[in-house]
């Protein structure tokens, strides 16, 4: 009896222990996103509203100039972000493989950016790029007087300081994938390569990249959802501007939301911003899933 009592215990204390955070995460998640769909087909402005509205907020929607602004940035900034810190990110990983000295500390000074809160990359780079106070000043200071570098102020380049900004921090988590993906593959495939004459273009090009896709794979979803959901980067490196020119769905969404009271033009949007993510992590999800099986 003392012995079925105790297994009993065993498999229901880890219940107990996990429901309050379980029920946190179903009130406080899952709650809050059925909670702003339900509000997005209503006519809440300031205060949430129970009136029901239809698809209205949504035609309001993509009749604003602004939200038309924020998916072009996204594309601009999403294709980059994920096209340079994916390339970027294998570049690093071959080099950091190749056994160099060093690899101990240049793994670590890789991946400090990672470290850091995205608002205190932002900032950073704020500082970095103001035309008065960070690399221009510092080249006209040392005597390069015809050196300029404003994207930060320029609209037609602002958004590409975002992107800059943005693979600075996220390049080195990258690498890690791949330099895991890297140490993970056979090695007897390489030396049976070698051995019938392959060169290193061909072991890289055939052999290796190939195996990688897995992480590729795996990079691209990491790297969409945050290029998605970006907010804090914009808001502390641009504040969405010069104008609307680094606007992104998140910036519009709050902007929206708790500036303009809009409050069902806002979930509106952030239930759009939920279908692009849920896009990328449906199918992966299901894909691995599949290979599981």
């Amino acid at each position: 009896m003392p012995g079925k009592a105790q297994s009993m215990l065993r498999e229901v204390l880890p219940r107990l222990v996990l429901s309050p955070s379980l029920f946190l995460i179903l009130v406080f998640v899952y709650g809050f996103i059925l909670f702003t769909g339900y509000l997005s087909f209503t006519d809440s402005r300031m205060l949430p509203s129970f009136d029901l509205v239809g698809f209205a907020n949504y035609s309001n929607l993509w009749g604003q100039r602004n939200w038309i602004t924020a998916l072009q940035n996204l594309a601009i900034f999403g294709i980059l972000y994920i096209a340079i810190c994916s390339l970027l990110g294998l570049v690093l990983a071959i080099l950091l493989d190749q056994k160099i000295r060093g690899e101990g500390i240049l793994r670590p000074i890789y991946l400090y950016p990672m470290a850091l809160s995205f608002i205190v990359t932002g900032t950073a780079w704020k500082w970095f790029l103001d035309p008065g106070l960070g690399l221009e000043n510092t080249m006209h200071l040392w005597g390069w007087e015809s050196f300029t570098f404003n994207w930060i102020k320029d609209r037609n380049m602002a958004i590409y300081t975002v992107v800059i900004a943005a693979v600075w921090q996220s390049s080195g988590f990258v690498m890690a994938m791949f330099l895991a993906g890297l140490r993970g593959i056979d090695g007897e495939i390489l030396k049976a390569a070698q051995m019938d004459g392959a060169s290193n273009w061909s072991l890289y090009t055939r052999i290796i990249i190939p195996q990688l896709r897995p992480v590729f794979l795996s990079a691209f979803v990491v790297l969409a959802h945050l290029a998605i959901k970006a907010y804090d980067l914009v808001v502390a490196l641009t504040n969405g501007g010069p104008g609307r020119a680094t606007e992104l769905p998140a910036t519009f969404m709050y902007s929206y939301t708790f500036t303009r009271n809009q409050m069902a033009v806002g979930a509106s949007s952030a239930v759009i911003m939920l279908a692009m993510i849920a896009s990328i992590i449906v199918p992966y999800l299901y894909s691995e899933l599949r290979e599981r099986r």
